[in-house]
């Protein structure tokens, strides 16, 4: 329930030009599903997530914090607290000068998106980052999953990131201390907040990355359900198996609930083809584990975040 005190005390904190009340995370999420946030702030500066993040302790108050949504199912009773969106740190950077080995050092903050970094990067000749051009997310993100694609991953080529604790702290960790394995980090598990990331490339051929980028960008549209709403592979890979693979010879290729349906395109994606709920996500989602499980004796777990 919206309360006057609340928004008085975060407006001190951010100005009321900033927040934002019941604002629907249909319109934040790459699934476009989800009720309203009671309360939405998008923050540019660090000094203000401090602020926000011990007015909360304080408060013993819930928040999140967003990027570009897209691996995150909101329930369709939204978010009861505060949503934190991280898109204001937006500042990308390059360093002029080669390093020791040669490479070229770059800074981005942790709202750019990965496909509007891997195009910069692309442009000027630096080979590494191809990989994540058609990944939806934003850089926060990317590195607390480590997110990869086509053989690349985010710790192949990350230097380190400047990270903020719980308890407003800011520290900087090495490739090494982010402890990177598959789609995990040690961000997760300390609830970090990243600020911003430092990635090394070596010098390439710009238009030959370029066209690496456009044949992946094309095979991307080709195998996946790029023309819906979806917060990407909705389950994590199985030992030993593909999470879409699995789906398709359990026969649920299309299956389908109101507007959510298994994608006919790609098993591994659940999309909304429509106006859907989370109700309706669940129930699909639900449905294909249990098939999974009887059929192959496999639990699908989700690679989806469920909020609310």
């Amino acid at each position: 329930m919206i309360q006057k005190s609340v928004i008085q005390e975060l407006a001190g904190i951010v100005g009321s030009e900033k927040l934002r009340l019941e604002e629907s995370m249909a319109k934040h999420t790459t699934f476009r599903i989800g009720g309203p946030a009671e309360y939405y702030i998008e923050v540019s500066e660090e000094e203000e997530l401090k602020q926000l993040l011990a007015w909360c302790s304080e408060n013993d108050f819930p928040y999140f914090i967003l990027g570009n949504g897209s691996n995150l199912l909101v329930s369709d009773k939204g978010w009861q607290g505060l949503m934190i969106s991280m898109k204001g740190f937006d500042e990308i950077r390059f360093q002029e000068n080669e390093d020791a080995s040669g490479r070229i050092v770059v800074t981005a903050g942790s709202g750019v998106l990965l496909s509007k970094l891997a195009t910069q990067v692309a442009a000027r000749g630096l080979d590494g980052f191809a990989f994540a051009a058609g990944i939806p997310g934003t850089l926060g993100g990317a590195v607390t999953m480590n997110a990869g694609a086509y053989g690349g991953e985010i710790k192949d080529v990350i230097l380190h990131a400047k990270v903020m604790l719980p308890d407003g702290r800011i520290q900087t960790l090495s490739a090494e201390e982010l402890k990177l394995s598959y789609r995990h980090s040690i961000i997760q598990e300390e609830d970090m907040i990243v600020l911003e990331a430092t990635f090394a490339f070596a010098p390439g051929d710009a238009e030959g990355i370029q066209a690496y980028i456009r044949e992946l960008n094309e095979k991307r549209r080709e195998k996946q359900p790029l023309e819906y709403g979806s917060a990407g592979s909705t389950f994590k890979r199985p030992e030993g198996y593909f999470a879409g693979k699995l789906v398709q010879d359990a026969g649920l290729r299309g299956y389908r609930v109101g507007d959510v349906m298994v994608s006919e395109k790609h098993c591994g994606f659940v999309v909304n083809v429509g106006q859907g709920t989370c109700e309706q996500a669940m129930k699909v989602i639900g449905h294909v584990q249990e098939q999974v499980k009887r059929q192959f004796g496999v639990e699908l777990e989700l690679e989806v975040k469920r909020l609310g």
